[in-house]
């Protein structure tokens, strides 16, 4: 009997589409698993002793603590404290100067300064990064950015998801996103309920904008057509203006805790705020009880040229100023009056420009300025 001839496969179902790919579709796996490689190294460098398990497992495990002489003192009643934020549109900015080494450093500032604020301590921190196409050179330089955040915070970088979304994100584009988890004693949680009149404000100097504020700084550039690359004798700099824009948000953990860990029994520190949108009315008053208010000198401090800069160039009113950037103050501390000037020079024995900015005045929560 004659045999039939064998078929050729690919005419076998004329009709049957080609087989389909993840790559094809616009995710790439090979690619996101190149970037765990990358990042290895980068993610190793903020683990502590307290960091459990290896780099690349499903989750980060941490122990809270423990008894042993590693660490100076065990949580009686552990309080645990988190947080989550981004840097909103500085990514925009990094995106278009093409530098993203310090992008990173802005998501943990923007988390764990938020964290101390309440007393914690940082203990880990979380990444996401969402993005059109995944790069993994970009990505890694994304992490270690992150890494060096968490390392100047004291933090672990325990985790992440890089999210490969071609549909969501335009060719180029990202966004990055965080979230901290931190400790603090029970008994030293700090919420500002024992301020009262007579208490001093004192202020620690911003690094620059920080991460807030940005969709109003690239408005005033695009509207005035100024260049990034440029530098403007204006800002006092030999940086161009782009890299100014870009400097990292500073991070205050190290610095802060360092005057709270100092007292054991008492607590001359009532109060606290992180400075990010808002500014200094929108943000100081977030600690004060409904029975005072925090009257701040103009002239205890020196705003910036960079701010006024942008807000001649964008013709910004001053209270606009004052509620969308820091203006030169990052970070508030509200402490007791006798310990006012042993915590000043703590600070500034510690890298900080510190100063102090007012007094705490009977009144109805608000921020007032003289």
């Amino acid at each position: 009997m004659a045999e039939h001839p064998p078929q050729d496969p690919s005419n076998a179902h004329p009709s049957k589409p080609k087989g389909m790919t993840y790559a094809e579709a616009g995710v790439d796996i090979d690619a996101g698993e190149a970037v765990v490689g990358r990042i290895k190294e980068h993610v190793q460098r903020t683990f502590g002793p307290r960091v459990i398990g290896r780099h690349g497992g499903f989750a980060g495990l941490l122990r809270l603590d423990y008894n042993e002489k590693l660490f100076k003192r065990n949580f009686r009643e552990p309080v645990l404290v988190a947080c989550t934020d981004g840097v909103g549109t500085k990514v925009v900015l990094a995106t278009q100067l093409g530098r993203h080494g310090t992008i990173g450093q802005d998501l943990v500032a923007m988390n764990v300064n938020d964290m101390i604020v309440q007393g914690a301590e940082p203990l880990l921190f979380l990444d996401y990064i969402g993005i059109h196409k995944v790069d993994p050179e970009l990505i890694a330089t994304l992490v270690a950015g992150v890494a060096e955040g968490c390392r100047q915070g004291g933090c672990a970088l325990l985790g992440g998801e890089t999210a490969e979304m071609p549909d969501v994100y335009k060719p180029g584009d990202y966004d990055l996103a965080g979230f901290a988890v931190g400790v603090c004693e029970l008994g030293k949680v700090i919420d500002g309920r024992r301020i009262t009149p007579g208490d001093v404000i004192i202020g620690l100097t911003s690094s620059g904008i920080h991460s807030n504020g940005y969709t109003l700084v690239r408005a005033i550039v695009r509207e005035n057509n100024l260049d990034l690359e440029a530098t403007y004798p204006e800002l006092e700099s030999d940086r161009p203006l782009g890299q100014v824009l870009l400097e990292p948000t500073r991070i205050y953990v190290r610095s802060v805790l360092g005057v709270l860990n100092r007292y054991k029994v008492k607590q001359p520190v009532l109060g606290m705020a992180h400075i990010t949108g808002g500014g200094l009315p929108g943000n100081v008053n977030r600690v004060l009880p409904s029975n005072v208010d925090a009257r701040i000198e103009r002239s205890a401090w020196q705003v910036p040229e960079l701010f006024r800069f942008l807000q001649r160039r964008g013709n910004v009113a001053e209270d606009e100023m004052l509620r969308v950037f820091n203006m030169g103050i990052g970070y508030v501390m509200v402490v007791r009056p006798h310990f006012a000037d042993s915590i000043l020079e703590q600070l500034r024995r510690a890298g900080e420009n510190a100063m102090v900015l007012g007094r705490i005045t009977a009144g109805t929560g608000k921020v007032t300025f003289a």
